[in-house]
């Protein structure tokens, strides 16, 4: 995934988000409506999220230190993973909890001000129109993961991506079309039927929407916090480079690990020769580095050890 894709579509996302936002919490402020209120807090933290990610993304491209040899590319990752807890902590709990306190409320009797109120027709207007908003970032974020994923399922994309920031502008979208039309149908039904109990009941189900959406996130940045190896096409592109010079036997053994989306580490063990000489171990070695660097340009981070290959030793 390019940065410049992944930035176009947080920005993207970004500048609907708050346009939505302002307009729900207005409709909300109007109305009492807890499935207004309930996205109004949704596209807020879906707005403090694409932040974190612009954040992330600027603190990982600073260089190397001595304290930190690696750089920050990992930086992206963790930032990633604090939108999923904002993302269950302050979407999905807070819409859960909304949801039932209106659902408790009606079944005793309270008077719903959705309906006494004269601005009844402005949540289906706003919502309306937040579902266009949001449909302009979601197909700009599915624009940008197709370059990205290739020949990849979504499912493949988003569990294999090691960009964590269009799986993560993904996710968010589609929850929050689902979340939209959830709202749509709760404030419709209600004005409908006159019962307020589809208002709370929509607004539930946002908030498990979002929570199950913030558990995925959360999982798969996991696993890239925890650092993942190199992709299975890049794996088989780095052995091919490696044993293209006529000067290495065999790879002994080889280790590859995500410094960050753009860089990655590359460790290996490399049977040579016995009769060979340093400075021809020397040339060797630089060689296979200049291939693996022209055939994987990610590959930053190269560590070649010559050995002699042992079959016993070496069988596992």
């Amino acid at each position: 995934m390019s940065v410049e894709g992944g930035t176009k579509a947080i920005v993207a996302a970004l500048v609907a988000n708050l346009g939505i936002a302002v307009t729900k919490l207005a409709a909300w402020l109007l109305t009492w409506s807890s499935s207004m209120l309930a996205e109004s807090i949704h596209s807020l933290a879906d707005s403090g999220n694409q932040l974190l990610l612009l954040i992330g993304g600027k603190r990982a491209r600073r260089g190397a230190t001595p304290e930190h040899p690696f750089g920050y590319g990992r930086e992206r990752y963790i930032y990633a993973f604090i939108v999923s807890i904002v993302l269950f902590s302050v979407g999905g709990l807070f819409a859960s909890y909304e949801g039932i306190h209106k659902i408790e409320l009606t079944l005793h009797g309270e008077p719903n001000e959705l309906l006494a109120s004269s601005w009844w027709w402005l949540p289906l207007v706003v919502l309306v129109v937040a579902i266009g908003l949001e449909a302009y970032s979601f197909g700009t974020a599915i624009k940008e993961s197709r370059i990205a994923k290739g020949t990849a399922t979504w499912s493949q994309f988003i569990r294999r991506a090691k960009a964590p920031e269009l799986p993560v502008v993904l996710l968010e979208d589609a929850a929050a079309m689902l979340g939209l039309i959830f709202a749509l149908f709760g404030v419709g039904l209600t004005l409908l039927t006159g019962n307020a109990i589809f208002d709370g009941a929509f607004t539930l189900a946002i908030g498990v929407l979002l929570i199950v959406v913030a558990v995925i996130l959360a999982l798969e940045t996991k696993s890239l916090l925890l650092g993942e190896s190199a992709t299975p096409e890049h794996v088989a592109d780095i052995e091919r480079a490696i044993l293209a010079g006529n000067d290495i036997e065999r790879i002994i053994h080889m280790k590859t690990l995500h410094l960050g989306p753009e860089e990655l580490l590359v460790a290996a063990k490399i049977a040579v020769s016995r009769d060979e000489t340093a400075s021809q171990l020397t040339e060797e070695i630089d060689g296979a580095e200049r291939r693996i660097r022209e055939a994987v340009p990610i590959a930053r981070v190269i560590y070649l050890e010559p050995d002699l290959y042992n079959p016993e030793r070496d069988a596992n």
